[in-house]
C-alpha cells in the first residue's frame, strides 16, 4: 500500500513540475506517468543494490519512456524527460550535505556529499545509456 502511495505521489509531482516547467496540459498524464514508473522503478531495485544503481536503473527507464512517448507524440524528448526525471534527483542529498557541511559535521557531510555525487553520476550515465540507441529504434511503433 505503501509503495502504491508513494507511486502515486511521485505522480502528482511529476505532474505539478511539468506545469512549473510549461509542458502542454496534452502532456501531462504521459509525464505523471513517467515519473510514477521511474519511481517504481527505483524503489523494486533498490532492496537488490545501492541507491546509485537503483537510480541509474529508473533513469534508464525514464528516459526510455521519454523517448518512446516522444516519438508516439511527435514532440521534443526533453518534455517528458525534464519532469520525469525529477522524483530520482538527490535533492535531500544536496541540502545535507550542505547542512552538515554549515554545522561543521565534516565526516558527515563528505559521506552525504560522496553518496549525492554517486546519484548524480548514475543520472547523467542513464541518460547517456539510452540517448547512445538510435532513433530508428524508437520509431518502430509509429509504422
Amino acid at each position: 500500500m505503501r509503495l502504491l502511495l508513494e507511486c502515486i505521489a511521485a505522480c502528482v509531482g511529476t505532474i505539478a513540475f511539468a506545469l512549473l516547467f510549461q509542458v502542454p496540459a496534452i502532456y501531462y498524464r504521459y509525464c505523471g506517468l513517467i515519473g510514477g514508473l521511474g519511481w517504481l522503478c527505483y524503489k523494486l531495485v533498490l532492496p537488490l543494490s545501492s541507491a546509485a544503481i537503483a537510480t541509474f536503473f529508473a533513469t534508464v527507464l525514464v528516459i526510455f519512456l521519454s523517448r518512446l512517448f516522444a516519438v508516439r507524440e511527435r514532440c521534443p524528448v526533453t518534455v517528458f524527460l525534464v519532469a520525469g526525471i525529477f522524483p530520482l534527483v538527490p535533492g535531500a542529498g544536496v541540502y545535507w550535505t550542505a547542512y552538515y557541511i554549515v554545522t561543521d559535521e565534516l565526516a558527515k557531510a563528505s559521506t552525504q556529499g560522496f553518496q549525492t555525487l554517486k546519484i548524480a553520476v548514475a543520472i547523467v550515465l542513464g541518460i547517456l545509456f539510452v540517448f547512445e540507441i538510435p532513433q530508428s529504434w524508437f520509431r518502430w511503433q509509429k509504422k
